[in-house]
């Protein structure tokens, strides 16, 4: 049943591209009909894959680099957006960081990581920001996507939408809600875009990990970030 139903979602993507308007269907959720602008003409997606480099982020229970996880999610994120010809800005698209040669402490390092996608962010007129990791908590038992957006009603909209699609198309159990992004994030304090953060599984939880390092569930995965996107963004106003 699940594998159906990413398929409509896959088919339904697909026949966007010629038809230009496009039903996302998953599970039990109505058709909804996208493409036509929602309140600009057209944005620059920031495809963000969190940490990369020095900084590996969390580290799945099997042993992978959260980093490794984000960089293959937001490739085939990518790779969909540009089916629609939708323009992208991808942060990073080897296992490198965006900091200076200079920086040499892995402070200074992650300091200047920082910087730079802060920097690239601000610098994309009509930017949307997707930024993609993954969690990681003590107990093992803990899993689910979750989303989180900017203080925005545009940011929180965004988030709601990729957090149902998450649960309908690819957890049902899961009922996590989408949230207020943490104040304490350097990227996400530091820019002036719509944006949302989507924790996309346990890397504790060894079920999750692994799902999230199998490449289908990863394209599954970028399927659902992106149709909650160009839904969103490009979808009915009503």
């Amino acid at each position: 049943m699940r594998k159906a139903t990413i398929r409509r979602a896959v088919i339904s993507l697909t026949l966007a591209a010629a038809m230009g308007s496009f039903t996302l269907w998953c599970g039990q959720l109505e058709a909804r009909e996208t493409f036509s602008p929602r309140l600009r003409e057209e944005y620059i997606l920031v495809i963000d894959p969190g940490h990369g480099g020095a900084d590996g982020g969390a580290v799945s229970v099997s042993g992978v680099a959260e980093s490794e996880i984000n960089l293959a999610i937001a490739l085939k994120c990518d790779q969909i957006a540009g089916l629609f010809g939708q323009q992208t800005v991808l942060l990073r698209d080897t296992e490198e960081s965006l900091a200076d040669p200079e920086a040499e402490t892995a402070r200074e390092q992650k300091r200047s990581d920082m910087e730079n996608r802060v920097a690239i962010v601000n610098a994309t007129s009509d930017a949307l920001l997707l930024s993609i990791h993954q969690s990681q908590y003590t107990d093992s038992k803990y899993s689910g996507a979750q989303v989180f957006y900017q203080l925005d009603e545009e940011s929180q909209g965004w988030a709601e939408l990729t957090q149902t699609l998450l649960r309908e198309c690819l957890d049902s159990d899961n009922r996590r809600q989408a949230r207020e992004m943490p104040s304490d994030l350097y990227l996400m304090s530091h820019i002036t875009c719509p944006a949302i953060l989507a924790e996309c599984g346990f890397l504790s939880n060894p079920e999750e990990d692994h799902r999230l390092q199998d490449d289908g569930y990863q394209t599954q995965m970028a399927v659902v970030l992106m149709g909650a996107c160009l839904g969103y963004w490009y979808g009915s106003s009503e």
